[in-house]
């Protein structure tokens, strides 16, 4: 599908739909408490994805994780730690994302692996002990861990090897395991895992608002309900860049808590006066897509001046952008990034496979009408 948008301001308010990370953190918790399947008032394809997961737990069935990472890192140590043996597959560019640290952390306690790369098959069930992994190139393998290894007989020790970065994602687990019942002891580079556990149903189980979609709304001058000010979720960063965002100069931002908010801070850089280093972005390049590239290519498409980094960009503000025609490159950010940068510009926006959206915002373009924009499928 593809997506022309005409240029303009979009107002008005609108609620935040619920956050895609705190519902799969909730989704596997009430699975390992035994609850019925956890009902959401809304939906996307990587939550789908780890319902479908949760489900074939039980019959034994292939997990397909679609192109979520975060439902194959979360559900691969559950799996382990609940099966024998488990396969599990994915779609698109999660077949050629990162797996080997957790399988290397998870081959020194039990399991074996055929491949570190999905499709693949992990034997053998896991046992408690010593999971060293690096902090700095995914946090879901440490929340993965953390929600399998209370399953386990013995006590085990998740440990840093480098300081943790998103910090924010792994506060949202530890606060959805305090929420069932689950203890860990938190040291400055590990965490204290007691065996033997179990995970128990709260009254309620309902996700927060998502900040981390919200913020292309709030980047455009939307209000937006139903936040909460002191969620861990990261990405409520995007308040304090936006105020920052009003003064012209230099600007640096360190997104190594908050790389999803890349593609929409490259747009609130792009329409301000003044330079933006975006720095400490090099696990975007593993991301839906090589995120410095495809953020540098939308950003130069519509005629805005975004240099790539190894390890950043550097975006030059002009204030505004002209317009053109942006590909996605299949990546749900991308898009939304686009839509926003379109508020921004001149001339029209065409957003190729524009469908990448349902991947966590599937109503995201009737959103956009709903505040005055005005769009075209082409």
């Amino acid at each position: 599908m593809n997506i022309k948008i005409m240029p303009g301001k979009i107002s008005g308010t609108i609620k935040a739909i619920p956050s895609k990370s705190d519902a799969h953190r909730l989704m596997i918790a009430n699975y390992l408490a035994g609850g019925a399947p956890l009902k959401l008032e809304w939906t996307s394809k990587d939550i789908d994805a780890t319902n479908a997961c949760l489900k074939a737990l039980d019959s034994g069935d292939v997990l397909s994780c679609g192109e979520s990472g975060s439902t194959a890192r979360f559900i691969l140590p559950v799996a382990a730690a609940l099966k024998e043996e488990t396969s599990l597959t994915g779609q698109g560019r999660l077949t050629s994302r990162p797996f080997k640290e957790l399988c290397d952390a998870m081959r020194e306690n039990g399991a074996s692996f055929d491949r570190d790369l999905l499709p693949m098959t992990v034997k053998g069930k896991l046992k408690s002990g010593t999971y060293e992994l690096p902090g700095n190139v995914s946090s879901q393998y440490i929340s993965g861990l953390l929600f399998a290894t209370p399953l386990l007989d013995g006590d085990s020790i998740i440990k840093l090897t480098t300081p943790l970065e998103s910090v924010g994602y792994v506060n949202m687990t530890m606060k959805v395991l305090g929420n069932f019942g689950i203890k860990v002891e938190q040291g400055e580079n590990y965490y204290k895992v007691p065996g033997g556990q179990k995970y128990i149903l709260p009254e309620t189980v309902a996700p927060e608002g998502d900040w981390s979609n919200s913020a292309f709304w709030l980047a455009a001058g939307i209000n937006v309900t139903g936040l909460d000010e002191n969620s861990y979720q990261g990405d409520k960063a995007i308040v304090k860049i936006l105020e920052d965002a009003k003064i012209s100069g230099d600007l640096h931002i360190d997104v190594k808590d908050i790389p999803d908010l890349v593609p929409v801070i490259s747009v609130i850089a792009s329409g301000r006066q003044g330079t933006t280093y975006i720095e400490n972005a090099a696990r975007l390049r593993i991301k839906e897509s090589d995120r410095i590239k495809t953020v540098c290519e939308m950003i130069n498409n519509l005629g805005g001046c975004a240099k790539e980094l190894p390890e950043g960009l550097i975006i030059e503000g002009t204030g505004s952008l002209k317009g053109g025609t942006v590909d996605s490159a299949n990546d749900h950010r991308i898009v939304m990034a686009t839509a926003i940068a379109s508020t921004i510009c001149k001339e029209p926006v065409i957003i190729t496979d524009a469908g990448a959206v349902d991947k966590s915002y599937p109503t995201f373009f009737e959103d956009f009408e709903k505040l005055g924009g005005h769009l075209n499928v082409i």
